[in-house]
């Protein structure tokens, strides 16, 4: 070997390890993921998106960093968060609520956003149209038509004798408003009382169960980051209070809840890794038009139930796609 092969060889073999390192110490795509409640919560969610994104050969850690963030139903952390994302130089943030949508764009304009359960993604103005949102903002919607009703008629099957049931919501939310009226218009058409238990703070909901005192029958639950992150001291006022709940999530239901009945959130947020699929390989979410849910599912508390004296039908029982024993 004469003295020029052996330089080259040796230029070569310093200089692929500092490739390595390079290549090894790169930035990896990051994903700014801000949970509105808590990861005891939502956890289950976070597993069905990270695993659409393995599917997808996005591996975190490897391919992928996420950063997660927990508002705790705490609306004044949702632009701080988001703030941070943009300090972080986030790639895309995946999200949910209408709210916490509409903070983290105002904060991270220039970011891709992936909404996860938005009511009315063009109503609020998220969105230019369905089909080409036409900003920075797409995602998965949580429009169902009639849900408060069948949400409600759900109540008067495990309860015949129900006349009156409370709303109780955030209702500094504009999606909570919006249901409220939804719950309104099919309380009339059941021959239903429907009263609202505002609550806008977790300080409010002890009182508000006093107030429920003698004036409902039963409690729709308004879900959002605020009763979501609360979920358990609900649950527990109203067994006390033995009042039988609804709520729009599964994990809500599972924490102590009599019933739940919304889309599958697990579902929506697997199909959002599609969307962040996407968008890191370079499409815009303004041409990514809004998907509806596609799943729903019923999960009866049988455990509640009888804590509550409650007699199931059996035929209820048997549409439901979980019940808990």
């Amino acid at each position: 070997m004469n003295r020029r092969d052996f330089v080259t060889l040796l230029g070569g073999a310093l200089a692929w390890p500092i490739a390595a390192r390079a290549q090894q110490s790169a930035r990896l795509p990051t994903i700014g993921f801000l949970g509105t409640a808590t990861f005891s919560t939502q956890g289950a969610r976070v597993a069905a998106f990270v695993q659409r994104l393995r599917e997808l050969g996005w591996i975190e850690n490897r391919t992928v960093a996420i950063e997660y963030r927990w508002a705790e139903g705490r609306r004044e952390r949702d632009g701080e968060i988001a703030a941070e994302f943009v300090r972080l130089k986030a790639d895309v943030i995946v999200t949910s609520g209408t709210p916490t949508v509409i903070a983290a764009r105002q904060v991270a304009a220039a970011i891709p956003i992936v909404f996860v359960a938005v009511a009315d993604p063009v109503g609020s103005g998220l969105v230019a149209s369905l089909a080409r949102p036409g900003g920075n903002v797409t995602g998965l919607s949580a429009q169902s038509p009639d849900i408060a009703g069948k949400r409600l008629a759900l109540l008067r099957e495990v309860a015949p004798d129900l006349r009156r049931v409370a709303f109780m919501g955030n209702v500094d939310n504009p999606f909570v408003l919006a249901e409220w009226r939804e719950v309104q218009a099919a309380a009339r058409t059941l021959g239903l009382e429907a009263s609202t238990s505002e609550i806008r703070r977790s300080q409010d909901i002890v009182a508000a169960f006093e107030a429920l005192k003698h004036r409902a029958q039963a409690v729709y639950l308004a879900s959002e980051g605020l009763v979501d992150a609360n979920r358990l001291r609900i649950n527990i006022l109203a067994l006390g209070a033995r009042l039988p709940t609804i709520w729009a999530q599964q994990e809500l239901a599972e924490a102590g809840g009599l019933m739940s009945y919304g889309p599958n959130f697990s579902d929506q947020f697997r199909r959002a890794g599609d969307f962040v699929d996407k968008i890191l390989r370079g499409a815009k979410p303004a041409d990514l038009p809004v998907e509806q849910p596609t799943k729903f599912d019923l999960v009866i508390n049988m455990v509640v139930a009888k804590a509550l004296g409650i007699e199931i039908p059996p035929t209820l029982v048997g549409r439901a796609d979980e019940v808990i024993e």
